[in-house]
């Protein structure tokens, strides 16, 4: 077998199954994936929390499967597909082998983020492809100069910033590498970054515009999210757990190299690798160790300043270049003595985790007894919530209020698809035109045995007291816990119209 076709078969397997098996086993999707559906039924030009592209794109999905949801496991998948192929096509570019490029494909896909998290699509998944393809883009651009590379550059950079402003890192990354390197330098001059600065705006202006109207809803929910420094500790503690994290989402290719080497193979590999040398060009050398490893630093350089903590996940697209990176430094697969080894010990991870993923939707409930996102009843919480409501006001659900799990989850899967009223406010929610919420009424919904709703609710309605609360089993026969459902029926004309500052 070629190693084009090994690549395919492999990364196509992979990429199926991470797919497949939250399709046919997950009874209710992950928080992120609710919430981006959630959002995506109002199709604005940002959220409360990011920027608007995973929720476009599971919104697409939603409307071109007939309303299913199934269609965010498949979107991460391809996220996946993406990001190997321009990872291939980045390994080719710089002059590795066929089989080598193989190699650096396995020992990306062992590595944590493109294993366990991969069914919950997020921005930070779908950085993935966009953080392989910027790199890529400039590459060639740099290579060959061409404007459609600098064009393909802008426009993938402003679909990045779309989906989450931490693509702005990226960015800065190739920024600082054009001024720094006299190669690189002497593009500045030339039409090129001109033109993909150009085109990146272009494309932003429409957000931009969403921002200067929402006050910069976005930015300020990540400031109130921000975890600063509460003492000297924190400068030392945040950047190095956020470290350690990393390097332990290295373990899979960690294992597989080791598998490939065997005892013997490490105690030879010093003396081979300076037998056989570098192979590559010096310029590619340093183009890749930047981009493995300056982002990295950038973000623990901040830590150490400001103290903050960094949420481990955020280094979900920093490390598509490590198997590249391994297999070219390691000098792999040449100085492998057990290359059936390694690849076994590849198959061996994806199915460990392919395992854990299947587990945590078929038998998790069997030994934790503890309430799961997967499992919440959604469906049927929400058809029971829409039809309670049409009976007593003759109408249609046209919106729910509530936490984002309680609200997003009837938003997702009642008849209509009524609006979310995210906590009731009008500035975290500003697809929101409270004249129509006026005229339609609305449910408020919670969870647990509290008879009043969040206080976030409260303030709005002061004397609010439950109308209702329903119970609800798991889709599961384990022991996890029924959930308890709450409503408040607000008729039209009563709706509370104050305005969060």
């Amino acid at each position: 077998m070629t190693a084009n076709r090994a690549a395919l078969w492999y990364v196509g397997i992979i990429c199926l199954l991470y797919a497949l098996v939250p399709t046919l086993t997950f009874p209710n999707p992950p928080l992120d994936v609710v919430e981006g559906f959630a959002w995506g039924r109002e199709l604005q030009l940002g959220y409360t929390k990011h920027p608007p592209m995973q929720a476009w794109l599971l919104e697409a999905t939603y409307q071109l499967t007939g309303g299913y949801y199934f269609g965010g496991y498949w979107l991460s998948s391809l996220s996946a597909a993406i990001g190997y192929l321009f990872i291939w096509k980045i390994g080719k570019q710089i002059g590795l082998t066929a089989w080598q490029a193989f190699w650096a494909l396995v020992l990306t896909s062992v590595s944590f983020y493109f294993t366990l998290p991969i069914p919950e699509f997020n921005p930070n998944i779908l950085q993935i492809p966009v953080w392989a393809g910027m790199i890529y883009f400039f590459l060639r651009a740099l290579e060959n100069g061409r404007l459609i590379n600098w064009i393909a550059l802008g426009a993938l950079a402003a679909f990045g910033l779309y989906t989450k402003y931490f693509v702005l890192l990226l960015i800065g990354t190739i920024g600082l590498y054009t001024l720094v390197f006299s190669d690189a330098r002497r593009h500045i001059l030339s039409m090129g970054p001109w033109l993909c600065t150009l085109v990146c705006i272009g494309l932003l202006v429409p957000h931009i515009q969403w921002l200067l109207e929402t006050n910069f809803l976005t930015l300020q929910y990540a400031a109130s999210r921000s975890k600063s420094a509460s003492s000297f500790f924190d400068h030392i503690y945040n950047p190095l757990n956020f470290l350690f994290a990393q390097v332990g989402n290295h373990a899979g290719l960690f294992l597989v190299a080791l598998a490939g080497f065997g005892w013997a193979g490490l105690r030879r590999f010093k003396a081979e690798r300076a037998k056989v040398g570098h192979t590559l060009k010096q310029p590619d050398d340093r183009f890749l160790l930047w981009f493995a490893f300056v982002p990295l630093a950038v973000v623990l350089l901040a830590s150490i300043v400001t103290g903050n903590e960094f949420e481990h996940m955020w280094g979900t697209p920093m490390f598509v270049l490590s198997g590249l990176v391994a297999v070219r430094f390691l000098c792999l697969p040449e100085h492998w003595p057990y290359p059936r080894r390694a690849l076994a010990a590849a198959v061996a991870i994806q199915a460990i985790f392919l395992a854990v993923i299947f587990g945590q939707a078929v038998l998790e409930p069997y030994w934790k007894q503890k309430q799961t996102r997967m499992h919440y009843p959604g469906a049927v919480v929400a058809e029971n919530l829409a039809s309670i409501w049409k009976s007593q006001m003759g109408t249609d659900l046209a919106y729910v209020a509530g936490d984002m799990w309680s609200a997003a989850n009837v938003t997702l899967h009642a008849p209509g698809r009524p609006s979310m009223f995210y906590l009731h406010n009008r500035t975290l929610s500003p697809w929101i035109d409270i004249n129509d919420v006026q005229d339609k009424g609305l449910m408020i919904v919670w969870r647990g045995d509290r008879e009043q709703p969040l206080n976030e609710i409260l303030r709005h309605y002061p004397d609010a007291v439950r109308e209702g609360k329903k119970t609800f089993t798991y889709h599961t026969s384990g022991n996890i816990p029924d959930a308890v459902v709450n409503w408040v029926i607000v008729p039209p004309g009563r709706v509370s119209d104050i305005v969060e500052k």
